[in-house]
């Protein structure tokens, strides 16, 4: 197998057959290879869709988007903070990826959690949270949005993913991808802040349902089936998830 032949994930590939990244010339095949013109999301926050308009992700104020095709009012590109490739309204963003040197830290600031400014107008970049379990509860009550991450509605990867970007930790976005964090344990040694995913491999981008274990019964999650971010036992979310289809969870240390 040569290199461009070895088979890449099209989340977080930026690549299609016709046109792909300079980055990526010699290691995935496509008609043309050119650079990527760094932009950033200009307003609180959009959606990244994928060919069919469905959100499979989003950006938050701040956040560099590498732009590498304009279609008249949609732009095709790569989220640089979480890799997801997909298309934004090009109104949405600015030219540009200054270092961001504050980040937003609370929920009910004008601007998303995490979200990012060049000046000093948030809390440092650098100075974070302690605890992801105490940062997602503060969540509780939010409204379940597949392909979201801020208090107007997320799903249960951006719930992970914007807990862990809260105390300074890598947040992929998606669950197999979440699946891969830490180190593995048992069920028996599970505890407070571990994660917990069911993989559902084939099941859309997202492959599963990721959660916090907030103690040894119980579970902090958004999720589809109550419609909110919620605590519940984590029997009913395993036994749920089981009908549903979902394999045996896997649980991480962080």
């Amino acid at each position: 197998m040569t290199a461009t032949d070895a088979i890449f994930d099209p989340r977080t590939t930026l690549a299609r057959a016709d046109l792909a990244e300079q980055g990526l010339e010699g290691i995935v095949r496509a008609d043309v290879h050119r650079a990527a013109q760094p932009m950033r999301c200009a307003t609180p926050v959009a959606d990244i869709v994928d060919a069919s308009g469905q959100t499979i992700d989003q950006l938050v104020f701040g956040e560099a988007f590498d732009v590498l095709e304009t279609l008249q009012d949609r732009a095709w590109g790569q989220a640089r903070r979480d890799g997801v490739v997909g298309w934004v309204d090009r109104a949405a963003l600015i030219d540009g990826a200054p270092l961001p040197r504050s980040r937003v830290a609370t929920l009910d600031a004008n601007l998303p959690p995490n979200a990012l400014s060049a000046d000093d107008a948030f809390a440092p970049v650098g100075e974070f949270e302690a605890d992801p379990v105490a940062f997602a509860e503060r969540w509780l009550g939010v409204p379940h949005r597949l392909g979201g991450r801020t208090p107007a509605g997320t799903d249960c990867c951006g719930l992970v993913q914007q807990a862990l970007y809260a105390c300074g930790l890598a947040g992929p976005r998606y669950a197999d991808e979440q699946a891969e964090l830490g180190r593995a344990i048992s069920r028996a040694d599970a505890r407070r802040g571990d994660l917990i995913v069911w993989p559902n491999p084939g099941q859309g981008p997202w492959n599963g349902h990721s959660a916090f274990l907030m103690d040894g019964d119980r579970v902090l999650h958004s999720t589809g089936h109550h419609g909110a971010v919620v605590i519940e036992p984590l029997s009913e979310a395993e036994a749920r998830h089981a009908s549903d289809g979902l394999e045996a969870p896997i649980f991480r240390r962080l």
